[in-house]
């Protein structure tokens, strides 16, 4: 969603879908957040019905009409009239249309998780699950297998987190597996953890160390990125021995690392030349 038409077609879409929800409990905002994947989906597999939604000789209202035409008696009217609004909107190419429907399947989500006091939760379920997955080969092979149908992949997700996880963050996982916004499957998980933690008005920070970190070294660690950063830090801590001792902290393109084990390749780096 680069061009500035394509934001504000997406603008249009999130303001009258706020409109028409602000009243709807959590579980009324997941179901709406499902059709919203759902069209997603279908989008992602008939490109062209993506270019007949996009096509630009085209009125926006007859987009508009047609895609009513398609939803008439499948989703509910909020879903409806938020994708309707986003239609009528411009994009510079085909794909924005399903990136931007896809978006907005997971604010809604986030929106639903929020109303039941659980963004906190499925935050660190889905970081949690991030880490399973990069830590066991067999499992990251196998779920990040485009060439795989996606249905199995599913039933997976299910059967590692139904019953151990918040529905949303299961659905989230699920969203990661058709690779969210053109990802990969792991780096799905890691914009959707991020996308979870602004929903709370937080910045990510990914926290590398050799032995695990007490309490009040990690409110230390994080009082000063809040410093730093001027806004709340949420910590994702990954306890990795091969760095032999210190830290090593990422928040978004800054990358500060005063590992042990980098001083060390610096030093072999300085004696080899």
């Amino acid at each position: 969603m680069a061009s500035g038409a394509t934001i504000q077609a997406f603008a249009d879409a999130v303001e009258r879908l706020h409109a028409d929800t602000t009243t709807l409990t959590g579980a009324q905002l997941a179901t709406v957040a499902d059709e919203l994947l759902s069209v997603a989906g279908l989008l992602r597999g008939q490109p062209r019905l993506r270019r007949a939604l996009t096509d630009p000789s085209r009125p926006g209202d007859d987009r508009s009409d047609l895609f009513r035409s398609l939803l008439a008696g499948k989703a509910t009217e909020v879903t409806v009239n938020a994708l309707a609004e986003l239609v009528a909107g411009r994009f510079s190419k085909p794909s924005d249309l399903l990136d931007a429907t896809e978006r907005l399947g997971v604010d809604t989500l986030l929106s639903s998780a929020a109303k039941d006091s659980a963004l906190a939760e499925v935050e660190d379920e889905l970081f949690r699950f991030s880490q399973i997955v990069s830590g066991t080969p067999q499992l990251a092979a196998t779920l990040s297998d485009i060439g795989a149908p996606v249905a199995p992949r599913t039933k997976l997700v299910g059967d590692l987190l139904n019953g151990k996880a918040q529905a949303t963050t299961v659905r989230l996982v699920q969203v990661a597996l058709e690779g969210f916004g053109g990802r990969g499957f792991e780096a799905s998980l890691i914009r959707l953890v991020e996308l979870t933690a602004a929903r709370r008005d937080r910045e990510v920070a990914y926290v590398t160390v050799a032995k695990p970190l007490g309490d009040a070294e990690e409110a230390a660690l994080a009082a000063k990125l809040s410093a730093i950063y001027g806004r709340e830090v949420s910590l994702k801590v990954d306890v990795n021995p091969a760095i032999i001792g210190g830290v090593s902290v990422r928040v978004g393109s800054d990358l500060y690392d005063g590992t042990i084990l980098r001083r060390l390749n610096a030093a072999k780096q300085a004696f080899a030349k």
